[in-house]
């Protein structure tokens, strides 16, 4: 029983389990060795993230297995995803697990690497792009930026089922502190409240980006206290990041374009 790092080429072999990134979209986005194991899958078992474009670079003849989840929807529950990763390596199949993003980041890639290890199953590890990296190059917002912003801390924004977000909101008041929320929309008035009484100033500029890096990216800019009456009055819709810092307003003396690429008004 191994598993087997970015660093290792040896071929993806049958009864093994890749858990592989997709990264947030774009696929160009993916690592060459995340492409080296989709194309050698036989089974696949993917999340509602992983973009059709991403799908479509899959073997012809591959088993496709649809686990995707919506909060408070899930059509397939962890304890089943797990289980079916060692039941088609234990059929003797290259399984991939194909995650948008990265899998250690918000992705249960670590339950779903411990399972598959417990029941002797090997188990390649491939690192994707994390949204928050990806979503916020894409609409020019640099998470760290010198004299502005020193540190980024990553968040899921997911309510407890009692309704609660139980985070260390008094660690979160330094305005020289970038905060992106995964999964966050449904929560944003709790996000917005918690985070002035926590000393962070109403104003602090914030945005909603929504499927980044993708051709229906959008992005909305917004201040902290006004998140919510912008996804009310733009009907924001998840897969959507929230960032929230001085860093959202880097780019706002330039014109930028609006996917990956940016460039200057020419007056």
């Amino acid at each position: 029983m191994s598993v087997y790092f970015p660093q290792n080429k040896q071929s993806f072999q049958a009864g093994e389990v890749a858990l592989v990134g997709a990264g947030p979209g774009d696929p160009d986005l993916l690592t060459l060795q995340a492409y080296r194991f989709i194309q050698q899958a036989e089974v696949v078992i993917y999340d509602r993230l992983v973009s059709q474009e991403i799908m479509a670079l899959l073997p012809n003849d591959c088993q496709r297995v649809y686990v995707g989840k919506k909060q408070a929807e899930h059509r397939v529950p962890q304890d089943g995803i797990n289980q079916l990763l060692v039941d088609h390596a234990l059929d003797k199949k290259k399984v991939l697990r194909l995650k948008g993003g990265d899998p250690f980041v918000f992705g249960r890639g670590g339950e779903e690497a411990l399972f598959v290890l417990k029941h002797g199953i090997s188990c390649h590890i491939v690192p994707g792009i994390t949204a928050a990296s990806a979503c916020t190059s894409y609409v020019g917002i640099p998470l760290t930026h010198r004299q502005t912003a020193q540190s980024c801390t990553f968040i899921t924004g997911h309510v407890k089922d009692c309704g609660q977000l139980d985070l260390p909101w008094s660690t979160l008041q330094n305005s020289k502190q970038t905060i992106v929320f995964y999964m966050g929309v449904k929560s944003i008035p709790i996000i917005s409240q918690q985070l002035i009484a926590a000393g962070r100033d109403k104003t602090t500029p914030a945005a909603l980006i929504y499927k980044g890096t993708t051709p229906e990216q959008r992005v909305y800019r917004s201040t902290l206290e006004s998140l919510h009456e912008t996804v009310i009055k733009e009907a924001i819709k998840p897969p959507t990041l929230i960032v929230i810092g001085d860093v959202v307003g880097i780019f706002d003396q330039v014109e930028l374009s609006n996917i990956g690429y940016l460039t200057p008004q020419i007056s």
